[in-house]
């Protein structure tokens, strides 16, 4: 019988952190990002400990609105993250399960997004929030890891009346029996990321201690797998591509693998098929183009789940494996999007937890019949430790061995926090961390990896108890 549990008002905090260069992807070039922390109570009998979790709210991702400003994006953001955690509140009072609780909030939630014209991806990153900070006090107040929680089912998940077919025993089997102990790092190579040492002009130059261009990265953290952005024009992509395959060839000896990402940028999928195609027939493409392992959301999601895209999919008999990303925002997408013929998806905690659960299950069930099932680890610049940290502890219960993981890039390390927070990051988590010769924390990359131990022996992702008082207040109301 899981745990009944009542929680308390949420709190709300922000903490402003500025790019090293900009991230350009899609129609955004990201340059400086509010972090929003949520905390509150959670409390089971007589015991009671804080929750807490954190997300980056990054421009034009949730929405794809090319009309509008972040100056109008993120007062949307923060009213769907506000309306999330009301609904919680409400329903937290007395006594619930986590899982009727859950259930209770995304069914609100959506109602009132659906009344209220706001996308699903928008509207679940309300639900995500929220549910992280359940399964953070969750965690602590049980002293138990969330992929144990979920191997002995103490959290009650009735995954069948979300998705029917699933249950608890398909997902004790779709998840590995232990955690993943390291990852490969997949890192990002961005629209506007310098390729060289070359590329970089005395104005752009970080100069911080960090290695700035793809060739420099490479070297520097030995990594072997990678992401590369799309900008949906073959004049724009194609002499980009050539010159990274160079890159990449050179620097690793032909040791690579790569996801493409079209970033919805493509206006449909025969478009991105005949440029797929241009690609794989130009020279210098060939053995980059024979390592891609997956594409991801090629076309606006405005359309990526229409029949035409269905009806490119299954024609295209000699096509890479594609997957949605923003396209997989309601709870049906994913299904649909397989009906179509898509391949799979991608997990980001943003995403939801337990619908990336649900996720895992249908793609483990297709692996079962033989059928190609993806799923990746994708990054919103993914700040450390909470959100970072919490990230990580669901890919290593999920299995997945190559995450992309840019936040290391863009940012600073964590020399954006407190330094009470970088030393407890370092302190608790000196297998993912290490402290920089310059002062601050940073990822701690070895060999193209990073360690994911005493991630996924933490309650959920953080083994301490990050302290929000230097942050500044965040008025919900």
């Amino acid at each position: 019988m899981p745990d009944r549990l009542t929680i308390a008002p949420f709190e709300f905090f922000v903490r402003h952190a500025t790019t090293r260069f900009p991230f350009r992807y899609g129609i955004a070039s990201m340059t400086d990002v509010p972090h929003v922390f949520l905390r509150t109570r959670v409390t089971v009998g007589a015991e009671s400990v804080v929750g807490i979790a954190a997300e980056g709210l990054p421009p034009k991702w949730f929405t794809k609105d090319p009309s509008t400003t972040f100056d109008e994006d993120l007062p949307a953001m923060l009213r769907v993250i506000r309306h999330a955690a009301t609904t919680a509140e409400e329903a937290g009072r007395a006594p619930v399960s986590f899982f009727d609780l859950w259930k209770g909030i995304f069914t609100a939630q959506e109602r009132w997004a659906q009344a209220e014209g706001i996308a699903p991806l928008l509207a679940n990153l309300g639900v995500s929030l929220i549910e992280r900070a359940i399964l953070d006090g969750i965690c602590r107040l049980t002293s138990t890891p969330l992929h144990v929680l979920l191997r002995t089912d103490r959290l009650g998940l009735r995954l069948e009346e979300i998705r029917p077919g699933t249950s608890a025993a398909e997902l004790r089997e779709a998840l590995p029996a232990a955690p993943l102990t390291r990852c490969h790092v997949r890192h990002t190579v961005g629209l506007g990321d310098p390729l060289t040492p070359d590329d970089i002009t005395p104005e752009e130059k970080a100069d911080d201690g960090l290695p700035q261009d793809l060739e420099s990265c490479i070297r520097e953290y030995g990594l072997q797998y990678f992401k590369v952005k799309l900008a949906g024009r073959a004049d724009v992509d194609l002499p980009r591509l050539t010159r990274i395959a160079g890159v990449l060839e050179r620097e690793t000896r032909g040791d690579y693998a790569l996801t493409v990402d079209g970033n919805e940028n493509f206006p449909d999928l025969d478009t991105f098929r005949t440029f797929w195609e241009r690609a794989g027939d130009t020279p210098a493409l060939k053995g980059m183009w024979r390592r891609v392992l997956v594409v991801e959301q090629p076309v606006h999601r405005g359309h990526a789940l229409d029949a035409p895209a269905g009806e490119v999919l299954r024609a295209w008999t000699s096509r890479p494996a594609v997957i949605v990303d923003e396209s997989d925002g309601a709870l049906d997408d994913l299904p649909r999007a397989l009906a179509l013929g898509y391949d799979g998806t991608s997990h980001k905690n943003c995403k939801g937890i337990v619908k990336g659960l649900a996720n895992a299950c249908l793609l483990a069930a297709r692996r079962r019949e033989g059928r190609t099932a993806v799923l990746t680890g994708e990054d919103l610049c993914t700040l450390g430790p909470v959100a970072l940290l919490q990230d990580l502890a669901m890919m290593a219960l999920l299995g997945i061995t190559h995450v992309e993981r840019n936040g290391h890039h863009y940012y600073r390390g964590l020399s954006m926090l407190p330094p009470a927070w970088q030393d407890a990051t370092a302190d608790a988590h000196g297998d993912l961390y290490r402290r920089h010769d310059q002062g601050f924390t940073c990822l701690r990359i070895e060999d193209g990896r990073i360690a994911l131990g005493t991630t996924s022996a933490a309650p959920f992702g953080v083994a301490f108890e990050p302290d929000l008082s230097p942050f500044t207040p965040l008025d919900m109301t």
